[in-house]
């Protein structure tokens, strides 16, 4: 299971809404192949992994270990437990139940029907976080991502960006994009830094959601670095938009955006997760209404001071937020500090 594991992490960016899955075969005591789900809408882990058997007669009576039940629906795929039936194999180690309601254990299910003995450790949870989170909680699990210094602060000064964290830290949040479906700025954020929110190296076809929280979409103009690449952009406005925008671009309307409205936007397209990126207002009102998950904060050696942008400022009903102990790592001669929200 630990090889199928590392299987799975190679799929990472490329699976967009199905979760990471890796395979292994084994018969004899002898690892016969392995696979993996390498891009959404191609062959999921267990036929990836049956791709590469040497023959047919190596995988009769065989274990398959697999980090995520085998699906058993028609979807751009045919249902893998249908296949692995078909094969032969004797028995089938599973690392997690899928949360999907599609399958569910339904899988397993049809497995066990047919003489296959079913193995369920559980033990792989961590590879799709999001994903088990979107179908158990039935909403886009959130984290929100800063950088800061020693006294807590995310600019020197209003309206000018300042460059906070160390190479090594910005390479670790271009992984922390890699993981989430939809990226989210304010417009300060937007207009002051002038961000492209992609993932460096990964395919377009597969760049988490750029959204802009604006209050009017008609002052959005073409000449900003978020239009330099054609993966979709979402404009969240309170007004109507006038202006024309490119096709990758889509302008939803609503009187007021409040964190729940947005993550109901992002539900109704079936996007799992949401890193919320800035500022420091957007960020606050995510705390105020008890919906961030993760926190990551980026902390450098440097104290700004005076009036520069303290992180999380704005709106507060006074409640404190609970978090679990943290996970600290040292990045250059930054900290990453990341807590998950106390269950």
């Amino acid at each position: 299971m630990k090889i199928a594991v590392k299987m799975a992490w190679k799929g990472l960016g490329n699976t967009w809404t199905n979760p990471r899955v890796g395979a292994v075969i084994v018969k004899d005591g002898r690892l016969v192949a392995s696979g993996y789900h390498h891009q959404f809408g191609e062959h999921h882990a267990e036929i990836d992994a049956l791709s590469n058997v040497p023959d047919a007669e190596s995988v009769k009576g065989a274990t398959m270990y697999v980090t995520m039940e085998p699906c058993s629906h028609f979807g751009k795929t045919p249902p893998c437990s249908d296949r692995l039936i078909k094969e032969g194999f004797k028995r089938v180690v599973v690392g997690q139940v899928d949360p999907n309601p599609i399958v569910a254990g339904k899988g397993i299910e049809r497995l066990r029907n047919s003489g296959v003995e079913v193995e369920i450790l559980g033990t792989t949870t961590a590879l799709n976080e999001a994903y088990n989170f979107y179908y158990e909680r039935q909403r886009p699990m959130v984290t929100i991502k800063y950088a800061m210094s020693l006294d807590g602060k995310i600019n020197q000064q209003s309206g000018r960006r300042t460059i906070i964290s160390g190479e090594e830290a910005q390479a670790d949040s271009q992984k922390l994009r890699r993981m989430n479906q939809a990226i989210l700025v304010g417009e300060r954020t937007f207009k002051t830094d002038d961000p492209r929110l992609t993932v460096r190296g990964l395919e377009k076809r597969f760049q988490p959601v750029r959204i802009i929280l604006v209050r009017d979409a008609n002052s959005v103009t073409p000449d900003k670095r978020l239009f330099e690449n054609e993966s979709p952009v979402w404009i969240l406005s309170s007004q109507s938009a006038h202006r024309q925008f490119p096709d990758f671009v889509h302008v939803f309307v609503k009187d007021e955006w409040r964190p729940n409205d947005v993550l109901a936007l992002l539900s109704e397209h079936h996007l799992q997760s949401l890193l919320v990126e800035g500022g420091s207002q957007i960020q606050a009102e995510f705390v105020r209404a008890n919906l961030v998950d993760q926190l990551v904060t980026y902390v450098a050696p440097i104290v700004i001071g005076g009036t520069g942008l303290p992180a999380v400022s704005g709106v507060s009903d006074g409640r404190l937020t609970h978090f679990e102990a943290p996970e600290v790592t040292q990045l250059g001669h930054d900290l990453k500090i990341t807590v998950r929200r106390a269950r």
